[in-house]
């Protein structure tokens, strides 16, 4: 996700400073070679041997240390970083960059480099309220600077509010959006996820064994790269990323409203979810209790989402999933006609590392003008990237028509 980039990691003073330890943790752990730099009040919080410990690189804490013999500390970190993030930002820290001040290490490496910079600010809700303070963010938001916002909640001081640093896995996401592409910005795509519930009686339904995963990551690699997503969900044991506007719903019936009653707003519908082929034709309003030895149900279709997204005759970018257990390419293929899709991502869902409930897939991707392209096994989250690799190219191509 974030292999071979270059993130300098600021962090300031403040006892929020042991949460970009695990900061530092995620960000390695996707692969970042991450530089620290610390000031000289954050080393009172956390020993800068703990981060050099976890980032494997030298921790920056004076100014003219030399990295190498002919290079300048601040100047070396300032050109090689792909992405600079600051947490904690104290108040001080922010208001020095908004003012110009380069006086010590941090500062004068933000100063010199071309890089985003991307600010987690924590501190008391006193002072995040200042008015001086809100100038300084501002200030630097409009030259450019990113920041995710500080949290709601119980300060160390012992003040109740907004100042509380951001969770490390806010940050991170925060952190690989700015690293994103941006290049689904002004857009809003629909992507529909997990299964639906067919209700027999009130404790029965019928249903499948999607997850949701496959979904859930494209809802955020597409709000990563600047669209605005809504997430039609079934019911999922899983956390809509943040930014994501999130329907939920339970049964086929209700999932068919909530997207044609939403796709006029949208630029490309990606329906990824599973979506339950049949419903009972009579729901019991009452438990069925078991009295014969057999029970049978008159099951009747549910509605076919796709095939009516399909059949619109102003309709957005139209992706659609094939869930087979054999004969790939040729289901694919016909439900690719069938349905009047654009591109169908069709997989395997009988093998153990491609089905559901994993967090990898293996797939092929079937487009309109005949192309196949296969995609060997990875993560749902790489596979979601590739998938809106072409939602990108496929929408651009259209605007420009």
């Amino acid at each position: 996700m974030l292999k071979e980039k270059q993130i300098v990691l600021g962090v300031t003073g403040g006892i929020a400073a042991y949460k970009a330890v695990e900061l530092l943790r995620l960000l390695t752990k996707a692969g970042a070679d991450v530089h620290v730099i610390m000031t000289s009040s954050a080393q009172e919080f956390v020993a800068p041997l703990t981060f050099q410990t976890l980032s494997a690189n030298p921790v920056h804490t004076e100014l003219f240390n030399l990295i190498a013999e002919r290079e300048i500390g601040h100047i070396a970190l300032a050109d090689r970083a792909d992405l600079f993030v600051i947490a904690p930002a104290t108040a001080n820290v922010i208001g020095k960059i908004a003012s110009g001040i380069a006086d010590d290490m941090l500062t004068t490496t933000i100063m010199a480099t071309k890089a985003p910079v991307l600010f987690a600010p924590a501190m008391n809700v006193n002072m995040y309220t200042n008015p001086i303070y809100r100038e300084n963010e501002e200030r630097l938001r409009k030259h450019g600077y990113l920041f995710v916002p500080p949290e709601k909640g119980a300060l160390a001081c012992g003040w109740e509010g907004e100042g509380k640093l951001a969770a490390p896995e806010t940050i991170f996401e925060a952190i690989v959006a700015a690293l994103s592409p941006q290049d689904l910005r002004g857009q809003t795509i629909m992507i529909t996820a997990g299964p639906t519930r067919e209700e027999i009686d009130p404790v029965r339904f019928i249903s499948n064994h999607s997850s949701g995963k496959m979904g859930y990551a494209l809802a955020m690699n597409a709000q990563r790269r600047g669209a605005r997503v809504i997430l039609v969900s079934g019911p999922v044991n899983l956390s809509a990323p943040d930014g994501v506007e999130l329907q939920s719903v339970a049964s086929a019936r209700e999932m068919q409203a909530a997207v044609m009653g939403r796709v006029g707003e949208c630029t490309a519908v990606i329906k990824a979810a599973a979506v339950a082929d049949y419903s009972p034709a009579r729901r019991s309003g009452v438990k069925i209790k078991k009295k014969n030895a057999e029970l049978s149900l008159e099951l009747v279709k549910t509605p076919d989402i796709l095939a009516g997204l399909g059949a619109l005759e102003t309709r957005p970018f139209l992706v659609g999933f094939a869930a087979e257990t054999g004969n790939l390419a040729e289901f694919a293929a016909g439900k690719l006609k069938d349905k009047n899709a654009d591109m169908i991502v069709a997989n395997d869902v009988s093998q153990a590392d491609a089905g559901f409930h994993v967090d990898t897939n293996r797939a092929m991707l079937l487009f309109r003008d005949g192309r196949i392209l296969e995609c060997p096994l990875m993560t749902k989250d790489a596979l979601a990237a590739i998938i809106l690799d072409h939602v990108a190219a496929e929408t651009a191509a259209r605007k420009n028509d």
